[in-house]
């Protein structure tokens, strides 16, 4: 079995604003999805997960993703989960010039699925690179990145940024504007993440701000304030002033949440993180439910959380300095 793991991420700044061509700051976390692939003789696709936040499923098909498992999880969450891996074994297909070839392929990850940490993006990224050696073939970092956000681009409807793939095919943090994606330096900062046991629906949240966007002057100036966050914070992130990055976190959740992608779930993390004294906290990845990252280095934002109902998960996160990892 060939095998490769990918990280996920969090977003420092810049999410929903980078599909506007906007700046967006993502930095990869040592949470990671381990994808293992082995090669059949036939074209059938096998899908196997012992986790991923599907409590298990296995899926056997040929070139669709119809035959969705019968397991207690939101019919979406399943069918973006298949048709990632669908899409990535397509873009393998078509870099190796091999169709002919299935793959039983096996999925383990510690990254919530939908809750905005880059879950669908380390599969993909760990998928095409596990896939793609087991035919001989080696790609490049940039190669691997440019063809997962092919494939995230085809299962979000032609929405996807390229942010999340880059980030988790290169590991640590990253500034993404349009089609220029570059690796920038940071120090490791103290990520504390609350997860509300959610996720949203990425599509109907990227489709309700482009509504929005495109009915109001406003909220086109919204989007575009996000991406003078960026700017600064960028810079701000080079110098490792954590207290100011901060500051700039909590005027980037305000944005998100004029934007209408905030939740309740999300805003009251939010708030227990700051009255805990966080230096800065905001929702991360597309919204809606999911994920909070809060800037802490002591325990009081982590202990804060843990005792706050509706937050089911709580912990901290180091930046992963490395992208895809090759396993065997």
């Amino acid at each position: 079995m060939t095998r490769s793991s990918a990280p996920g991420k969090v977003y420092l700044f810049g999410e929903h604003a980078v599909v506007y061509g906007e700046p967006a700051v993502p930095c990869a976390i040592e949470r990671r999805a381990r994808v293992g692939v082995e090669p059949r003789d036939d074209a059938t696709l096998r899908v196997h997960s012992d986790d991923l936040s599907l409590d298990g499923f296995t899926v056997e098909y040929s070139g669709s993703t119809t035959g969705t498992p019968d397991i207690d999880v939101a019919e979406s969450l399943v069918d973006a989960a298949m048709g990632y891996v669908d899409e990535a074994i397509g873009q393998v297909r078509d870099v190796t010039g091999d169709t002919e070839t299935g793959f039983d392929v096996t999925i383990e990850s510690d990254i919530p699925l939908g809750a905005g940490i880059g879950s669908s993006a380390a599969v993909v990224v760990a998928a095409i690179d596990a896939a793609s050696r087991a035919l001989g073939v080696e790609l490049s970092t940039d190669e691997l990145a440019e063809r997962a956000y092919r494939t995230e681009l085809a299962v979000q409807d032609g929405q996807a940024s390229r942010a999340d793939t880059f980030c988790s095919a290169t590991g640590g943090a990253v500034r993404v504007e349009g089609a220029d994606c570059r690796s920038i330096a940071a120090p490791d900062l103290p990520f504390v993440i609350g997860f509300d046991g959610g996720a949203g629906d990425t599509g109907a949240l990227v489709a309700g701000v482009r509504q929005l966007r495109e009915e109001y002057d406003f909220a086109a100036e919204t989007i575009e304030s996000i991406g003078d966050i960026v700017r600064r914070g960028e810079r701000i992130l080079a110098d490792g002033d954590v207290e100011e990055l901060g500051e700039l976190m909590d005027f980037n959740h305000g944005l998100l949440s004029a934007l209408g992608v905030s939740s309740r779930s999300l805003d009251s993390m939010v708030w227990a993180a700051r009255e805990a004294g966080a230096h800065g906290v905001k929702l991360t990845g597309a919204g809606g439910g999911g994920c909070i990252v809060a800037l802490d280095p002591t325990p009081e934002t982590a202990t804060a959380l843990r005792y706050l109902p509706g937050c089911e998960e709580v912990f901290r996160a180091e930046l992963a300095t490395d992208g895809v990892k090759r396993l065997e």
